[in-house]
């Protein structure tokens, strides 16, 4: 019996289709249908680099150039995609990119590939590396192309000038001015970190505010060769004085030295008026409403100030001032005393006012400046009456039952005996020492708190005779007239 088989049709077409997967993966050396990690660099110029390109790390391939293009019409930088291995991963944002030229047997160039640092963000599929961070080699070509007649002869005037600055003591001044090198480098390393900013966005407004100075000078194209002629011309006045300009240079180590502790309190003084400025941006901001509110008022008052309103108002004014200055000088003496009374009447008199005398016998129903004005509704109704002679007084009298020494030859006579002497008679009866020297605003202020004394001795009056009282009566009436008459 007959075996039946595959047509040779079928047997053919399957050997081509194996034959072309077998040529398809020896020259892409690729899967196909699966997606691979790229990414993408910018270089200023990729004319060196071709697509299949190795990429490399370490000298390792982790993958290889699969297309190259125009970042943008009209400008040299190309746009490299790579594709990378899973070996080569991961990249990080901050990585670096040079296009290297390959040792001599192999040829062409290849992408050499710093990863970047640990700490940065990783590189998804498909970022982009900006051309900050990529770098191509500098042909032959470019090195004679750029070195053109004048950009040699230019070349060839630097060195002689460095030839001849060089020469005699030049190299040796050279020499001593190394030491300085490193506080200029720190120095300059200072300042490079402050231009980036303290907020945010300080130094991208400052690229913008350079970038429009940039444009000011481009618009003044003939002034900019001005000042670079005149610069040359003032170099050559420099050439002409150099020995005076040495012995200013031999100066600058003691100007820094003196220099230096100014400039570090002036840098540390920085903070405080950082925050003055921060604090007074508001109210600068607020300047421009209120001085346009404020230029009407300027404008009428320009009138006022006008020379003829000056003129007259100057006359008025002449025979005024000079006693208004007099009156000021002498014035400051008194001020002075009123300022002392100010002081005492506000420190002593009336912080006493302002205290309750203690006393239980006649115990005080308010402060001071209260209880003393009680009697005066009194004695003014007493002494609302009166003649020609002057006020009178209506006076109930009552024959005294208890007489106290008064003095050495006086007596007080009253109708109730005394209960105490409050506040108590100081001793050996001296008033208290009075410093004229010491203001009055610095003293104690007075304690009301006192302990009552006790009652002088006194004698209760025998009932009198009404012949004896009318006699004493009479004797009391010739006292007073006698009294008055003085």
């Amino acid at each position: 019996m007959r075996r039946r088989g595959l047509p040779p049709f079928a047997v053919g077409l399957g050997v081509l289709a194996v034959l072309a997967v077998g040529i398809y993966l020896g020259f892409t050396k690729e899967i196909p249908f699966r997606h691979h990690y790229t990414i993408e660099a910018v270089f200023p110029s990729a004319s060196n680099i071709r697509i299949d390109s190795p990429v490399r790390v370490a000298g390792v391939n982790i993958g290889k150039v699969t297309r190259i293009s125009h970042v943008e019409a009209g400008r040299q930088a190309a746009l490299v995609t790579m594709r990378i291995d899973e070996k080569g991963l991961p990249l990080h944002r901050d990585a670096r990119l040079k296009i290297r030229p390959r040792i001599f047997l192999e040829g062409n160039f290849f992408v050499d590939v710093s990863p970047g640092s640990p700490s940065a963000p990783a590189l998804h599929d498909g970022d982009r590396i900006p051309i900050n961070q990529t770098s191509a080699p500098v042909q032959l070509d470019q090195v004679l192309s750029a070195l053109q007649a004048p950009t040699r002869r230019d070349l060839q005037a630097l060195l002689r000038e460095l030839s001849s600055g060089l020469s005699g003591e030049g190299a040796r001044g050279y020499n001593r001015s190394i030491p300085y090198w490193e506080p200029a480098y720190r120095d300059s390393s200072i300042v490079a970190d402050a231009l980036q900013g303290t907020e945010q966005h300080d130094l991208s407004r400052f690229i913008d505010r350079a970038g429009a100075t940039a444009e000011a000078i481009d618009r003044n194209r003939e002034q900019l060769k001005s000042l670079v002629t005149d610069f040359d011309t003032t170099a050559a006045a420099f050439a002409v004085r150099d020995t005076e300009l040495s012995a200013a240079v031999g100066e600058l180590p003691r100007t820094l030295r003196a220099g230096m502790p100014a400039l570090a309190a002036l840098n540390r003084s920085f903070p405080a008026v950082r925050g003055l400025v921060r604090a007074a941006r508001p109210a600068v901001r607020s300047s421009g409403p209120t001085l346009d509110a404020a230029l009407p008022l300027a404008r009428q008052a320009r009138g006022l100030v006008s020379r003829p309103e000056l003129r007259g108002l100057s006359s008025d004014l002449r025979p005024l001032v000079p006693p208004l200055t007099q009156l000021n000088e002498r014035s400051a003496p008194l001020y002075d005393q009123v300022s002392q009374a100010s002081s005492c009447q506000n420190e002593v008199v009336l912080p006493w006012s302002r205290e309750t005398i203690e006393d239980k016998t006649f115990p005080a129903h308010g402060p001071v400046y209260e209880e003393a004005t009680k009697p005066l509704p009194g004695l003014a109704g007493e002494s609302r009456s009166g003649d020609a002679n002057g006020q009178w007084f209506r006076v109930m009298l009552d024959r005294p039952k208890f007489a106290y020494p008064f003095g050495t030859e006086k007596f007080f006579l009253t109708g109730q005996p005394l209960q105490g002497v409050n506040p108590p008679v100081p001793k050996n009866h001296a008033r208290p020492p009075l410093r004229a020297d010491v203001p009055c605003e610095t003293q104690q202020v007075p304690d009301l708190r006192t302990i009552p004394s006790p009652a002088p001795e006194g004698y209760k009056i025998a009932d009198l005779s009404p012949t004896a009282a009318q006699g004493a009566l009479q004797d009391t009436v010739d006292w007073l007239r006698k009294e008055l008459a003085k």
